[in-house]
């Protein structure tokens, strides 16, 4: 039998692993678990009642966080004439047009997010099987195909993150550092939960959210009760 180390026993005395608690107890708990030497990310988990292996029960959107998520994004923009100027002028880390496609192919990775002009995607296209694992293949539904790109760039820098489920229907998000006010971190969490239930697909039947758990990156999962955590945010 495994032994357990220190801290992981002294987790144990701050979280009953047979509990469901609320959204704002998770939230708290899980910032008091963060004892690493680094300053970890607190993560939300929602597991769906959606099947992903069809179309029509895909949960996939983005959400600005009203406080960020304490990661600055590298942004590299792939965009052509003036609209690579509108990217720099945004703070776009990465500027160009299609060479930046096969810098990409040959290896290229110093990233954290990639916004396509809708003219270019028929190059850009080529990098699915590179940027899709990674889940940084620019999208419409993410709104990272665009000619927005100024809002686009702002967006990300300012905190915007995407949520979609996995192929085993969860959705894993960071919604902050544990450094954070504990009132910052449960507002985002809010936040990004309000989005997932308003991205249910018409098609889904039946439980919606079968179960929540906030963590910290080195720390214990929290189980949160679902239909009190929906019940919350519904009252805000």
């Amino acid at each position: 039998m495994a032994k357990k180390g220190k801290r992981y026993k002294a987790l144990l005395e701050k979280v009953d692993l047979t509990k469901e608690y609320t959204l704002s107890e998770a939230v708290a708990i899980a910032k008091e678990c963060a004892t690493a030497k680094f300053d970890e990310s607190l993560e939300l988990h929602v597991r769906l009642g959606v099947d992903p292996r069809h179309a029509d029960q895909q949960v996939r959107s983005t959400i600005v966080l009203p406080h960020g998520t304490g990661h600055t994004k590298r942004v590299l923009v792939i965009a052509t004439g003036e609209k690579q100027k509108e990217a720099q002028d945004a703070g776009a880390d990465i500027v160009g047009g299609e060479e930046l496609v096969q810098e990409i192919m040959d290896g290229r990775m110093d990233f954290d997010a990639v916004i396509a002009t809708p003219d270019v995607m028929k190059s850009a296209g080529r990098l699915g099987k590179i940027l899709g694992p990674r889940g940084l293949m620019p999208s419409a539904k993410a709104n990272t195909v665009t000619f927005d790109v100024a809002d686009a760039v702002k967006e990300i820098k300012a905190g915007r993150v995407e949520f979609r489920v996995d192929k085993t229907a969860i959705t894993h998000n960071a919604v902050g550092r544990a450094s954070f006010p504990v009132e910052h971190l449960e507002e985002n969490v809010k936040a990004l939960f309000r989005a997932i239930l308003k991205a249910r697909p018409a098609a889904v039947k039946g439980t919606y959210v079968k179960g929540i758990t906030v963590s910290s990156t080195m720390g214990l999962g929290i189980s949160v009760d679902a239909a009190q955590a929906q019940k919350d945010v519904a009252a805000e």
